[in-house]
């Protein structure tokens, strides 16, 4: 009986792990699970094709190899990149795996691994990173609308002050411009705000005279 195919099937991975015989045999079975594969037999060479515009969905990241090493490409990824991993190592040393969860891996997997061992974890890494992501998306689309009210009130104001109005009637020139103009509000305001700005900066200052 052949069992259900991932959950996130056609998930980019890169795998990162020096033993040429472990990148051969892992990507062959995760490609036959349905995942699209990149591979790397360094931290430098992962650097150097993220450098060239790669973005996995989640790369597998060996902690001990030559050179930089898997925590130093880890950090890389959580940094610099902001792409989720998980590691993978012959040895389960309690520092390491505090040390890799402290970098932001969503999972730990101890060697000798196969396809099989490995489809669970990678299916709950890829499931938390599109949790992350999602979360990520909700504070980013709060903080634009916390700073686009932060320029309507502003804006406001200054409605207030050239036109000499109340709050309320400021508020609704301004947003009766935006209908009429069939903008954001928002937008609208950030533009009345820089329209100040740019009247502020050419305003020559006042010569007392002699």
């Amino acid at each position: 009986m052949n069992s259900l195919p991932p959950a996130h099937h056609g998930a980019h991975l890169l795998l990162v792990d020096d033993d040429r015989l472990v990148l051969s045999t892992l990507s062959a079975g995760l490609e036959q699970a349905g995942y699209h594969l990149s591979v790397a037999e360094s931290a430098e060479e992962a650097e150097a094709q993220l450098a060239g515009g790669l973005r996995p969905d989640l790369a597998i990241i060996d902690v001990r190899m030559p050179g930089r090493g898997g925590l130093h490409l880890a950090q890389r990824l959580r940094e610099l990149d902001h792409i989720p991993f998980m590691m993978f190592s012959a040895y389960g040393d309690p520092k390491i795996v505090a040390q890799a969860t402290h970098y932001g891996a969503l999972g730990y997997a101890v060697k000798p691994l196969d396809t099989a061992q490995l489809l669970p974890a990678i299916e709950a890494a890829l499931a938390r990173a599109n949790e992350l992501h999602e979360l990520r998306q909700t504070r980013e689309q709060l903080q634009q609308a916390l700073e686009g009210d932060r320029g309507i009130n502003i804006a406001t104001g200054i409605v207030m002050v050239e036109f000499k109005l109340g709050r309320t009637e400021a508020f609704k020139l301004l947003r009766d411009k935006a209908r009429a103009q069939r903008r954001k509000l928002a937008d609208l305001a950030r533009d009345t705000i820089a329209a100040r700005e740019s009247l502020n900066l050419i305003k020559l200052p006042h010569d007392p005279g002699p």
